[in-house]
């Protein structure tokens, strides 16, 4: 099964995780990946920790947990390869756009990911 129809046809709950240029490490729930024409991943991202992460180190880990029962879903090893402010692309890709627990000023970025490396939840994938 491609990864962007794995995600498609898949409910859960996912983490992002990051570090700062010292590696400092952060945690963060994340939606599912939107998948790009470009064959780059994205995430919506408001200006919070995780998007302070990336502004100095670019390497990222996606864990995706599965709904259900056992241990299943994916890992995601991701390097940032760019970013852009565009309200009309978050608006067109957002699967859920509600932002009102936002303030109204809030800048979000659409961040763009190369996959570098996919592995199971759970064990190396061999």
């Amino acid at each position: 099964m491609e990864l962007k129809e794995y995600f498609d046809n898949s409910n859960g709950h996912g983490i992002l995780a990051t570090a700062d240029a010292s590696g400092n490490v952060d945690a963060a729930m994340y939606a599912r990946p939107h998948f790009m024409e470009d064959d780059t991943l994205a995430f919506i991202m408001a200006e919070r920790l995780t998007h302070a992460n990336l502004q100095s180190n670019p390497k990222a880990a996606y864990l995706f947990i599965e709904s259900g029962a056992g241990y299943t879903g994916r890992r995601l090893y991701l390097t940032k390869v760019r970013e852009v402010e565009d309200d009309g692309l978050i608006s067109e890709i957002c699967r859920r756009c509600d932002y009102s627990m936002y303030q109204d000023n809030l800048t979000r970025h659409v961040v763009f990911f190369k996959l570098d490396c996919e592995l199971p939840l759970v064990g190396s994938g061999n």
